[in-house]
């Protein structure tokens, strides 16, 4: 038992969850402030088996004195937080949240000892990692359970400019230290964290990014191509022809061939299933309904449809969702480089926003939540994964007329049902007051760093327990680097003083220095003309890495070919290009063969071998045709794909297939540059179907799919086709 002089005062009120302690004095009315106790200071109280321990929670004096030598009542409030057992020689060394047994009236209270910190605060070194040092002693180390910060999510909250990007960076650079093989996804919408992670992450950017549209489930596709909830008849339009040309790209049939062997279009997949299907087929439907109409008032949703289907396409803020000339199912390539599986030494993921369109950046986010939450229930929770939302507030907006509600639902999931399958959420924001308070409340831990505004002070503070509600006095004073930590991540309540992070590791978000900048001018001609090329170029780039890939309709398309480039999906550098010709920048609006995407460049820039065009098939399309070549007299003319290929003295292609004879090859490739909306397709013989060109993967890539991917795709599939 500590001697009676350590103890500062006596219990003299117990609660449920509180005591009240007077404080000891001197003749002459000074209190004994030898260990002066502070707000938020460990406090110790004796008893029989166990230790309690209370935080500070607030000091007064009930009756302030009136004259020098006059005696005053000091009183602390206390909030108990824990206890610690002892052992068989009586020290206590395991520490236990909760109180089991109270303290008496009269017991002694003392300021707690450096063991008792050390045994309160560092718990099990193996669980735990270091992320500053405590308030009260910088000598114990302020240290975070993993399992419990993860497992239960956790929240970093803050007003702008408190070091909210620095402790997001600290708390996760601490966890992949000891965790080499993690699986975290962070959401950049300011691209600052590419330089912290710089040895351990693989940055998606929109350069780099592959997220085909197909991945996307009926209401991001909504959202992306009609974006108006009013417009009913287009929505009804996308709902029924999506699954069939889902079923047409997995058939590689024509809708006719798939009647004539009695399998309707649509029993195989719905308009959720994440299975591939071409634009072109998806247009081509469009076209097929609007010539079977007789009302022409009738065409209008058809019309609108197709031109911002059209459009989309063509657009190149929107490459690396719709910028593949062909479409594959690489599924699994894109799920096994966002959620790092192999983790291949990067076992975090940055997704930079930035430079994305503004009104689609809420669908890329509600894909990647989805997506994660569906990896880990059909993984059956062997792969844990962490998503950490920075910027919290622009996707889970607390106002339901804001924000994208596909994207609050899939994160609000992940806060209400990730734990059971081992999904991880980081709520970061700079306003608590406007993030959902059902996603924020599910969120057991919290660094509270500086903040002064009362609504989000009261968000904290319905946040946190009772025990540690005293702490929050501290949060409009707070310094730098400091944070007020609560809930299961951490052994008890705590202010805590983080670690100064490498210089190299710092977040890109330093506070601009102004009285520095504005000591001397920038007034070059040449500085404007940079900053306006590269504020133009941030929209046309993608443009410029399209044209640049003219070379590609030459030879095979392989996802190989882009993994090379770190990207299933890029092109190769706009510089490399030759300029496109006045009649080859002219768009395509209606190519029932291909994708529309870019330009076409020159016919000498673009000549295919016979080798590599017969590997180039066109998907299928209804009754396909080819115009009228700009130098030949003779009508454009259908040929049936049987009589093509005896003509040619070929196979007999597949059904809604177009053939051409070999030696038309040449001809064929100058009539496509002169001519931007024709299509043509080569047969080589003996080569299998074009669906089942598109939809194996290369060799090299089967051989590296990971098991564990390819099963869970398909028990994916199998639960949407049920």
């Amino acid at each position: 038992m500590p001697t009676a002089d350590k103890s500062i005062g006596r219990i003299v009120s117990v609660t449920g969850s509180k005591a009240i302690v007077l404080l000891d004095s001197q003749p002459g009315g000074v209190v004994n402030f030898r260990d002066r106790p502070d707000m938020g200071t460990l406090l110790a109280i004796d008893t029989p088996n166990t230790v309690v321990l209370a935080i500070v929670s607030a000091l007064s004096v009930p009756v302030p004195a009136t004259r020098e030598d006059e005696a005053e009542i000091w009183i602390a409030e206390l909030g108990l937080v824990g206890e610690l057992w002892r052992d068989q020689e009586g020290n206590a060394t395991i520490f236990a949240r909760g109180v089991t047994a109270y303290p008496s009236l009269g017991n002694r209270v003392r300021v707690a000892s450096k063991a008792e910190l050390s045994a309160a605060f560092c718990g099990d070194p193996d669980r735990s990692v270091r992320i500053g040092c405590i308030r009260q002693d910088s000598t114990i180390p302020a240290m975070i359970r993993v399992d419990d910060l993860l497992g239960k999510h956790f929240a970093i909250l803050g007003t702008t400019g408190t070091g909210k990007s620095c402790t997001t960076a600290l708390i996760l650079r601490s966890i992949l230290e000891r965790n080499p093989a993690a699986h975290i996804v962070l959401l950049d919408p300011h691209n600052e964290y590419a330089t912290a992670f710089a040895e351990w992450a693989e940055v998606i950017s929109p350069r780099n990014m592959q997220l085909p549209f197909w991945l996307l489930n009926f209401e991001e596709v909504v959202e992306v191509l009609i974006s108006d909830q009013s417009r009913k008849a287009e929505i009804e339009i996308l709902q029924e022809l999506i699954p069939i040309a889902k079923a047409r790209y997995s058939a590689g049939r024509s809708r006719e061939a798939l009647r004539r062997a009695g399998v309707p279009e649509q029993v195989r997949f719905t308009v959720d299933t994440p299975v591939p299907y071409r634009i072109s087929d998806l247009t081509g439907l469009i076209d097929e309904r609007m010539g079977k109409l007789e009302n022409k008032k009738d065409l209008s949703p058809y019309r609108q449809l197709k031109l911002r289907i059209d459009s989309i396409s063509q657009d190149a803020r929107y490459a690396f969702m719709f910028g593949s000339l062909t479409v594959y199912d690489g599924m699994t390539q894109v799920l096994s480089r966002i959620f790092r599986v192999p983790v291949n030494n990067k076992p975090i993921t940055i997704v930079e926003l930035t430079g994305l369109p503004t009104e689609i950046i809420n669908v890329v986010v509600s894909v990647l939540a989805r997506m994660t939450f569906d990896f880990a229930h059909w993984s059956e929770g062997k792969v844990p994964l962490n998503i950490v939302c920075e910027e919290a507030h622009r996707y889970v907006p607390a106002a339901d007329h804001m924000g994208f509600e596909p994207c609050k639902r899939a994160i609000a999931k992940i806060a209400k049902e990730g734990r059971k399958y081992g999904v991880s959420l980081c709520i970061v924001s700079q306003r608590p007051a406007e993030v959902d308070p059902t996603i924020l409340s599910q969120c057991n831990t919290v660094f509270a760093l500086r903040m002064s505004n009362d609504r989000d002070q009261e968000i904290v503070t319905s946040a946190i327990s009772d025990t540690g509600s005293g702490l929050l006095e501290f949060l409009p004073s707070l310094g730098q680097r400091e944070a007020l930590a609560f809930g299961d991540g951490v052994a008890l309540p705590v202010r805590i003083k983080f670690d100064e992070l490498p210089v190299g590791c710092l977040p890109r978000s330093t506070t601009a220095r102004f009285t520095e900048h504005w000591q001397r001018s920038v007034g070059d001609d040449g500085f404007l003309e940079n900053v306006v090329e590269r504020w133009r170029s941030s929209d046309i780039s993608a443009v410029g890495d399209i044209t640049g890939s003219a070379s590609f309709s030459a030879e095979e398309y392989t996802p190989d070919d882009d993994e090379a480039d770190e990207d299933a999906g890029s092109f190769s550098s706009a510089a490399s290009a030759p300029a496109p010709s006045p009649a080859a920048a002219a768009p395509r609006v209606s190519d029932p063969y291909r994708q529309p995407r870019a330009a076409v460049p020159p016919a000498e820039a673009t000549m295919p071998s016979a080798d590599a065009t017969a590997q180039f098939q066109s998907p299928a399309a209804p009754e396909p045709s080819l115009r009228r070549p700009p130098s030949s007299d003779a009508p454009p003319t259908r040929t049936a794909p049987a009589e093509a290929a005896r003509a040619s003295g070929g196979d007999t292609p597949l059904a809604g297939q177009p053939a051409y004879a070999p030696s038309r090859l040449s001809t064929l490739a100058q009539q496509a540059a002169a001519a931007p909306r024709s299509g043509f397709a080569q047969r080589k013989e003996n080569t299998p179907p074009a669906d089942a060109q598109e939809n194996a993967p290369p060799a090299d890539e089967q051989r590296e799919q990971p098991s564990t991917l390819k099963s869970l795709r398909e028990r994916l599939i199998q639960r949407q086709q049920r």
